[in-house]
């Protein structure tokens, strides 16, 4: 009887980064995940905050040596077979937990089986085993293609994620800008963006206005861009409230298809008293709401709306009354960001006995 195959692929993927509720900074890193028979491996898994050793920040002598691991390329092999296939993405350390699993050659195929999650040199696998995940059989020479693919273009290009901010360096701004180095962005401030050779504005992935940048220069900054052959997101006119506009700016930084991120849609109203957010995922994962508006007197104000674990499909949150219209509703899992203004909510469609009178 034939073997049953499955395909092996690479594709750029996202750990979000940004500013929690506690003022804590979670770091933003690029990686390539697995691609097994079209969908993204770490999708198959439990809600995991993780990334793959084909991370794009790593030295190109490291990147190259975990390309040769999954390779099974190396000189010392790991004794039982197991390989890291997704690790910590703050300090890639065994002891804060690994999805691991045996890699190993069957003939001519390559063979993932046996995936657990790890904490310690020997994995239990009826305790912390992924039941249902794999085995996953690949033809060797797809298989090898893909990451021999890697070395030979020198490694995994990353997007680009450093962020421009166009305005006066007044203390929202250099806020910003800290913020996002603190998450592993780059951040620069000018005034005199549109002066800039193009060369420079290509490495920007967005561009945030000041509230001071009046729409001409707006405009001047955006026809330089364009000129330039960039493909930067213009983020502008929202509360002036660090965290948000980081989660705003990391949205605007996402690439890849939205169905190959486990938070693909967001929405957020209020009616009377009540507010709601409709949160739709692709897949079982947690998910945590944070509110943001500014009082009165033009000081920030976050909420914790919700933290927990959400199975796949659309879901209607309660908001409380700290939601308003004016105010925002982000929503956060560890691959992905969505921001959401809460807007009144649209009024009731009549019913058909009062359209006929």
């Amino acid at each position: 009887m034939a073997a049953e195959y499955d395909t092996f692929g690479l594709a750029p993927a996202t750990r979000t980064g940004g500013v929690l509720a506690g003022g804590a900074y979670q770091l933003h890193r690029d990686f390539l995940d697995f691609i097994i028979d079209g969908r993204p491996l770490l999708l198959r898994l439990a809600d995991v905050d993780a990334v793959s050793p084909l991370a794009s920040d790593l030295g190109p002598s490291i990147f190259t040596s975990e390309v040769r691991r999954l390779l099974l390329e190396t000189d010392e092999p790991p004794a039982d077979g197991r390989f890291v296939i997704y690790g910590c993405p703050e300090c890639e350390g065994l002891e804060c937990g690994a999805v691991t699993a045996v890699i190993e050659r069957d003939g001519a195929d390559i063979v993932w089986r046996d995936f657990a999650w790890q904490t310690d040199t020997t994995p239990d696998l009826e305790r912390n085993g992924y039941a249902g995940v794999g085995p996953f059989r690949f033809r060797g020479e797809e298989y090898r293609g893909e990451l021999e693919r890697l070395l030979a273009e020198g490694g995994h290009e990353p997007p680009t994620r450093r962020v421009l901010l166009v305005g006066q360096r007044v203390a929202l701004l250099a806020r910003l800008a800290a913020a996002l180095r603190g998450t592993g962005i780059g951040a620069e401030i000018t005034r005199d963006a549109a002066g800039a050779h193009a060369d420079e504005l290509r490495t920007y992935g967005a561009v945030v206005f000041g509230q001071a940048v009046g729409e001409g220069e707006r405009a001047a900054v955006r026809a330089a861009f364009e000129a330039a052959g960039s493909d930067a997101v213009f983020v502008a006119d929202l509360a002036p409230i660090v965290g948000l506009l980081v989660a705003q700016i990391e949205e605007s930084l996402e690439h890849g298809p939205r169905e190959r991120h486990r938070l693909t849609r967001l929405t957020a109203h209020r009616d009377g008293r009540a507010g709601e957010a409709e949160v739709e995922v692709a897949a079982a994962c947690r998910v945590s709401l944070l509110g943001y508006r500014v009082d009165r007197l033009f000081r920030p104000r976050v909420y914790e709306l919700f933290d927990g674990q959400l199975e796949p499909g659309r879901h209607r949150l309660a908001l409380g009354p700290a939601a308003r219209p004016g105010s925002f509703v982000v929503a956060r899992t560890s691959g992905n960001v969505l921001v959401a203004a809460v807007a009144p909510a649209p009024p009731a469609l009549p019913s058909p006995q009062e359209d006929a009178g």
